[in-house]
């Protein structure tokens, strides 16, 4: 029994001092409910470039908790948030939370002692597309917000990872699998208050592809050709905008993946995800 609990401390020391975590930070108010946030800081590494995760869920599902830890591993900081899922609050509530985040963040470097100048913004699915918004929308007040207190700090992000995240709700559905508009139909219906072919206008305003031009950050691209949620074919719209731009631009295509799979983790591929940080920062 006495070994069986010096084992469990031992393990409990390991998984603690591998980080310095901070859970449940309030970062903004809202109508709906506070904006919480999670911080971990990896061990051993002086003021650690942050990388902010944004989960996904289809927009109305998901939260900060368990996000993925890959960077973290590498030495980078990470910052879990939570926003207001499209059961709570119409897009573009969950943009502004996220630019919210991200000032709050950089208003709290000195407390927290990662990098303020430069942040990295990682998501995948419904996640992939809101981060790949919010690197496409550095400094477009339409969609900044007034959440916070920190308004007077950028909300800008350096470097984009976009994890088969949809990036054309004009043409997502009519590129779907049957299973995919059904996942997709309802959950764009429910983020945009009616369906997404009666929003033009907000689906146009919702989608990273309009919004591409040559001052955007390097963006990194990653997608199972497998993906029957996402079709492939909304990243590749992106890719091919971001390089006509001439905005640094890696597509990264997983053979035989789906929407997700050990693969998106493998350390060859985190390895690709590191060497793109570190050639465009």
């Amino acid at each position: 029994m006495k070994r069986y609990l010096l084992a469990l401390l031992f393990s409990c020391f390991i998984i603690q001092g591998f980080a310095q975590n901070y859970t449940n930070i309030t970062y903004g108010l809202t109508a709906e409910r506070e904006l919480k946030m999670d911080i971990y800081m990896p061990k051993g590494t002086d003021k650690p470039i942050l990388v902010v995760w944004v989960h996904g869920g289809a927009w109305h599902s998901g939260s900060k908790e368990n996000p993925p830890l890959d960077l973290l591993k590498r030495g980078y900081a990470l910052a879990s948030i939570d926003y207001r899922l499209s059961t709570e609050a119409r897009f573009p509530a969950m943009l502004f939370d996220i630019k919210a985040a991200i000032r709050f963040l950089r208003g709290n470097t000195g407390k927290y002692g990662y990098q303020k100048e430069e942040i990295i913004i990682w998501g995948s699915s419904a996640g992939g597309h809101l981060v790949a918004l919010t690197g496409l929308t550095n400094g477009n007040e339409s969609l900044e917000g007034n959440i916070g207190n920190y308004l007077n700090e950028s909300s800008d992000v350096n470097l984009t990872l976009d994890f088969f995240g949809p990036t054309n709700f004009k043409t997502i559905l009519a590129q779907s699998t049957p299973h995919g508009v059904g996942v997709r139909a309802p959950a764009l219906a429910t983020m945009f208050g009616m369906p997404v072919e009666m929003a033009p206008k907000m689906a146009e305003l919702a989608s990273p592809v309009f919004h591409v031009d040559a001052t955007d950050p390097p963006l990194f691209i990653a997608h199972g050709n497998q993906d029957n949620q996402v079709p492939i074919n909304q990243s590749i719209e992106l890719w091919l905008k971001l390089k006509e731009a001439g905005v640094p631009i890696e597509f990264e295509i997983l053979g035989n993946m789906g929407h997700g799979g050990a693969d998106f983790s493998s350390k060859e591929f985190m390895d690709k995800v590191v060497s793109f940080i570190e050639e465009n920062l």
